[in-house]
């Protein structure tokens, strides 16, 4: 909060010559010592409120504010990724204890967070509320008069003339009212003001940190994220049940979901194929078919940071993989499970990890009911041959090979209890081991078979790969308000850092020997070098309508020799 030099620095103590005309050049409250060492409890209200409605202290908020979104972009939060969080303690099991005692996993729900995020929003309405109104006010209003003393202000200039006042007034009324002054004659002076701007600037900043808090507080309250994975040629619908994980917001209601459907026809993904970039991607896009609520069908494409946006929601590519189509049969040849499974990357050439499970269809060569579980190992472009093990070269499907381990048994999907489609259970399964009695493993090309012993059946690797790719959901209702308050605040702050708001007197008075006294002085809010160079402006243009008289001495006497 900028305060104007007080009157008192401007007169050595006095002032008093100043008076109305140094006053409200700054909507900033004036600071009260409120009682004494006896404060009632309406007056400690008081002291407490203005104590947070002071400038001073929303700066100190909002830099606790900042401070405390440090450990929210340093430490996992349950709101992004539970995961995270889970394997964050499992690693750091001596301040994860403390970290969940100061509410470190979940920093912007915490209550000390909530308190500084409330505390700053309250400051802020207390200390703008007030200086909207003054500032209308000075609107509303006009320039104060000249004080007794122009010369004690920090900018003046004077000279004598032969213009009447009356004249001299009429031209610098004039004058300034062309520079965009606000200016009218108040006794024998001129007074005008200029840049009210910087003022609207300062509230304007002020008030858009609101919008921004507003804007942020409903993001959290109303917004709604999710992800999904799709492989090509499936779809998705934006329902609750389509999702594979869901966070909301704590006001969100699933009424809110916007109504449209998406298919994956095509994910493209080129890499760089030599030199040192080998591996980089090139193209990374996914072309979609969607459609709002059962409107036409279009097109489009969905690139990283370049998300698909649908009546509000914001449909982001995160990631992809690939999908290799199995076939498996049981052991009388009938398919039991035909279909592609999509598998997680492990690294940056897409090196895959997942599990095959057939769960319903299958029974065994005696034709009793069971399941199947298959541990895959895939790459898209095969290295490590005769190393004993294999990891991908690159990450363009180039020379794709599937490594399979069997199981059978209970894949454990009856119990009831949620189970990661990506991983295998295999406590209560059986691995399928060969005539060797060694464990049943096979790498397998496109198009090639693993038989399962005993007749329990086969599993191919189908001449085809598909990709899927990973997106998020998002709909977050308060971005828009945030974006143009980051903007209306960017604005503000530059109307109050460049531009100066002062003002500006010129007094015509008649002089004891009958020549008039022309004087102007300048004030603003700080000092300034632009308020001399600007008075020094305006004195030239004034004094070329009002020259400067000559000095009594150099006129010669009535009757001397010339």
């Amino acid at each position: 909060m900028s305060t104007t030099e007080t009157e008192e620095q401007r007169d050595g103590g006095d002032g008093k010559d100043l008076g109305a005309a140094g006053a409200q050049l700054s909507t900033a409250p004036r600071e009260e010592l409120i009682g004494g060492p006896s404060l009632s409890a309406v007056g400690w209200v008081r002291w407490f409120w203005r104590q947070l409605t002071s400038m001073r202290v929303a700066l100190i908020l909002l830099f606790l504010l900042s401070l405390g979104a440090i450990p929210g972009s340093l430490i996992p939060q349950n709101s992004v990724d539970e995961l995270k969080v889970q394997t964050f303690k499992e690693a750091h099991k001596t301040v994860s204890p403390i970290y969940e005692k100061l509410q470190f996993f979940d920093v912007y729900s915490s209550v000390w967070f909530s308190a500084i995020y409330i505390l700053l929003f309250v400051s802020l309405i207390g200390c703008i509320v007030p200086r909207s109104w003054q500032f209308v006010g000075q609107l509303r209003g006009r320039p104060p008069g000249a004080p007794g003393r122009l010369t004690r202000l920090p900018a003046y200039t004077t000279w004598r003339t032969r213009a009447e006042p009356e004249q001299v007034r009429e031209v610098a009324l004039a004058m300034l009212k062309k520079r965009r002054f606000r200016a009218h004659t108040v006794g024998d002076a001129v007074a005008a003001e200029k840049g009210y701007l910087r003022e609207a600037g300062n509230l304007i900043f002020h008030i858009a940190l609101i919008v921004m808090l507003v804007a942020f507080a409903a993001g959290q309250l109303f917004k709604s994220e999710g992800g999904k994975l799709i492989v090509e040629g499936d779809g998705f619908s934006n329902t609750l049940t389509q999702y594979d994980d869901f966070k909301s917001g704590s006001l969100f209601s699933t009424d809110n979901l916007a109504p449209f459907t998406f298919k994956l026809d095509r994910f493209t993904g080129t890499y760089e194929k030599s030199g040192p970039q080998r591996g980089t991607p090139r193209t990374f896009e996914a072309g979609v078919t969607y459609s709002q609520g059962g409107g036409p069908d279009k097109k489009s494409v969905i690139q990283v940071n370049k998300p698909l946006v649908i009546d509000g929601t914001k449909v982001y590519l995160l990631s992809h993989g690939y999908a290799p189509v199995v076939t498996v049969r049981d052991g009388r040849g009938k398919v039991v499970f035909n279909g592609a499974v999509p598998l997680l990357p492990i690294d940056n050439n897409i090196t895959s990890t997942g599990a095959i499970k057939v769960m319903d269809g299958y029974r065994d060569k005696n034709g009793k009911k069971d399941q199947l579980g298959f541990q895959a190992f895939f790459v898209p472009t095969f290295g490590g041959a005769g190393k004993g093990t294999m990891f991908s070269q690159f990450p363009g499907l180039e020379f794709p090979v599937i490594a399979l381990t069997g199981y059978h048994g209970s894949l454990g999907v009856n119990a009831g209890l949620p189970q990661n489609v990506y991983q295998l259970d295999t406590a209560k399964m059986t691995q399928f081991k060969d005539a060797k009695g060694q464990i049943l493993k096979a790498r397998l090309l496109p198009g090639e078979k693993m038989t399962l012993p005993g007749g329990a059946g086969s599993i191919t690797f189908e001449k085809e790969v598909k990709e899927w790719a990973s997106f998020q959901i998002s709909q977050q209702p308060g971005n828009g308000w945030a974006l143009t308050g980051a903007i209306a605040a960017i604005a503000g702050l530059v109307g109050s850092l460049f531009i100066q708001r002062r003002r500006i007197w010129v007094r015509a008075v008649t002089g004891e020997d009958g020549v008039t006294v022309v004087e102007m002085a300048g004030l603003g809010r700080s000092e300034s070098p632009k308020l001399p160079e600007e008075l020094g402006d305006l004195a030239l243009t004034l004094n070329a309508e009002a020259p400067t008289a000559p000095d009594s001495s150099d006129v010669p006497a009535e009757g001397a020799e010339k």
